[in-house]
């Protein structure tokens, strides 16, 4: 019934563009990111959306939602986010919005980023890094690939480890651009735990 509702408000025929799509995934996603969503909601719905041909198909899945019209979510994952940090360690973890570009700049501090749980929006993340003196780790998950061809490195070193068990369809391609002096590169899956 509500529906309904939502696809009275525009002509429910009418056919979605890839950036109405683009806009429903992200509501979905920051509804995820917020708690609204659990992680087999948010995969089931961002499948059906974009697998969505009309605005009301897509009306749909942001019913039960909680938007304002014409206003863009609040926690929606962001074209670019910059990190800069001096002497600091910092992670970012859990349910965390991965925007489609990172801007890292890190003098003498470590920075992980751990992807196991992120919300994954787009198939590409661009990470523009500026470091020096630090360890940058990134925490994959199965089915993302890391590319640091087009890093510079000045007395730095890399360590790129691929994920464990079967091959999984790519569902994340990050590249890796930018200069990291004295310092390191660390690409690996979750640890293992013992029992696990």
């Amino acid at each position: 019934m509500a529906a309904e509702m939502v696809e009275s408000d525009m002509p429910s025929g009418q056919r979605a563009s890839h950036a109405d799509r683009d806009r429903v995934v992200e509501v979905l996603a920051a509804a995820a990111g917020d708690g609204r969503l659990t992680a087999q909601e948010l995969d089931e719905r961002v499948a059906a959306a974009l697998s969505a041909r009309t605005h009301g198909q897509l009306a749909v899945l942001t019913a039960d939602l909680p938007d304002e019209p014409g206003a863009a979510p609040v926690s929606v994952a962001k074209g670019v986010v910059r990190i800069e940090q001096q002497y600091a360690s910092t992670t970012r973890e859990g349910r965390w919005v991965v925007p489609r570009r990172l801007e890292i700049e890190c003098a003498w501090g470590n920075l992980t980023l751990d992807f196991s749980d992120a919300v994954i929006t787009h198939d590409t993340l661009d990470i523009d890094l500026d470091m020096c003196g630090g360890v940058l780790r990134l925490i994959t998950r199965p089915g993302m690939t890391v590319d640091a061809g087009s890093l510079s490195l000045g007395h730095s070193a890399t360590r790129i480890r691929p994920a464990r068990g079967p091959e999984a369809p790519v569902v994340l391609r990050a590249e890796i651009r930018g200069q990291l002096s004295m310092g390191k590169l660390d690409v690996r899956p979750p640890r293992r735990w013992f029992g696990r």
